[in-house]
């Protein structure tokens, strides 16, 4: 096999957040599902971003945020991700070279705007989110580079992306190439409400062996397996999947596999600021550990230490090098 370009490549939905810090009125005016996520059409986004107040913007994506975590700690990155060529759109682009990144996906000339995701946060930290996919939904297969999904050393997808059918196609295009080349392809499940939707989808993408990682936090695991007992699921976890990480807030991560199941312990925070992000920068550190082969436990330690950074502050990208942070802590990098 041939040494790897890039660590990590993710794919994931390329959105614009727009984030405030709000109430509980504000939500419930509005008919959200706290802690949720829901897709929105472009009359309802304005709707929202008009009754918003003074806000926060900048780039995202799930996917997205973690490469771009992952980036920050010193590895080598990729992205696939569909925007607009407009301002905003632009704009991503810059951002996400800017952190060092590759990004090559062509911009769509026309159709919709690049998609923007209207973020509220609770005073409790709790984020909200309500998104219009725009752009993004409108990757397919074509925007798949073969050599440079075969040149990654793993490849990390949005479970959000399953949504849209093109996209659907892409995901699968990609963790066929990976595999081809002998490369792992992780998945996080991104949303309890998406596992609501696809949950046999999933359980087919981890069974039939076109994922090998899984990414979930505790209510998507719940979801995934119908059960309200932890250890039920962790068990039906480990037996589909090679290997599957699942965060747990405040009590930190387990990380399962066939020969076991490791607890990692949290990272201790001064304050919780904003949750959004925190999934995506624990998959940025584990990830980052996986690439530079320092054991499970290790992984998890970087995950947490990510995570911790990120929700201490609002937005969803690190604020500091996780790279230097993490020499601080004595984490291998």
């Amino acid at each position: 096999m041939t040494a790897a370009k890039y660590d990590v490549l993710g794919i994931g939905n390329a959105i614009f957040d727009v984030l405030v810090q709000t109430d509980e009125g504000f939500l419930s005016r509005h008919g959200m599902t706290k802690g949720g996520m829901s897709l929105i059409d472009e009359p309802r986004a304005a709707a929202i971003y008009r009754d918003m107040g003074s806000a926060t913007e900048m780039s995202g994506g799930s996917a997205a945020n973690t490469i771009v975590g992952i980036a920050s700690l010193g590895a080598r990155a990729a992205y696939v991700g569909k925007v607009k060529d407009d301002q905003i759109g632009r704009l991503y682009a810059h951002d996400i070279r800017a952190a060092g990144i590759a990004f090559e996906t062509r911009p769509a000339a026309s159709g919709p705007a690049t998609g923007c995701s209207y973020i509220l946060v609770t005073p409790d930290g709790e984020r909200t989110m309500n998104t219009y996919l725009g752009a993004a939904q409108d990757l397919t297969p074509d925007d798949i580079d073969a050599e440079q999904i075969a040149a990654s050393a793993i490849v990390y997808l949005e479970g959000y992306l399953w949504d849209p059918k093109s996209a659907k196609e892409a995901f699968v295009k990609a963790a066929t190439i990976a595999h081809g080349a002998g490369r792992q392809v992780a998945l996080t499940l991104s949303d309890s409400f998406c596992v609501d939707r696809y949950r046999g989808e999933f359980l087919e993408l981890m069974r039939n062996k076109t994922v090998d990682l899984v990414f979930a936090n505790e209510s998507e695991l719940h979801s995934l397996y119908q059960t309200s007992d932890f250890d039920t699921a962790l068990k039906q976890l480990r037996s589909d999947i090679g290997l599957g990480v699942v965060t747990r807030s405040e009590k930190g991560c387990v990380v399962a596999s066939k020969d076991g199941v490791t607890a990692v312990p949290a990272f201790p925070i001064a304050k919780l600021v904003d949750t959004t992000g925190a999934g995506d920068l624990f998959a940025a550190g584990f990830l980052f550990g996986l690439a530079r082969e320092v054991g499970h436990e290790n992984s998890g330690r970087l995950g947490a230490l990510a995570a911790a950074e990120v929700i201490q502050h609002i937005g969803a990208r690190p604020q500091v090098s996780l790279k230097e942070l993490a020499r601080q802590n004595g984490l291998p990098v």
